[in-house]
């Protein structure tokens, strides 16, 4: 298996991958994201240019922001803090459900009522592996 779709070298981006870039470099890092070892960073296979700590967190641009994009512990669901907030605690893997609340929690995002009910610990009934 190949690996070529992941790339670090600049030599690598197009002019848009170059755009792009030059938007995360002039955009604030999140503050729940790790400011040590940042690269750049390209999937060929999905186009996304971010960037990548040490951590092996993600940012990348969400409209006209720079914000972390999550991978779930568990399940590996993808997206910002705002879209993972569109899944229901109750269908999702308990480890993930706890991680979706604690980024939601640490980037200071208000909760849907569902993950509200979640966080209140009225509803315990997300899937335990």
């Amino acid at each position: 298996m190949t690996t070529d779709y992941y790339t670090e070298n600049l030599a690598d981006f197009g002019a848009r991958e170059r755009a792009i870039a030059a938007e995360l470099l002039s955009a604030p890092l999140p503050d729940t994201f790790n400011n040590s070892g940042v690269k750049l960073a390209f999937n060929k296979n999905s186009g996304n240019v971010f960037l990548v700590n040490g951590d092996y967190q993600c940012a990348m641009m969400n409209g006209d922001s720079l914000e972390v994009h999550h991978s779930t512990p568990y399940d590996g669901h993808e997206g910002f803090i705002s879209d993972l907030l569109d899944l229901f605690p109750v269908d999702l893997n308990l480890e993930d459900a706890r991680y979706i609340l604690e980024a939601a929690t640490a980037e200071n995002v208000t909760l849907p009522e569902n993950w509200q009910k979640f966080a209140d610990g009225e509803t315990s009934s997300a899937k335990v592996a």
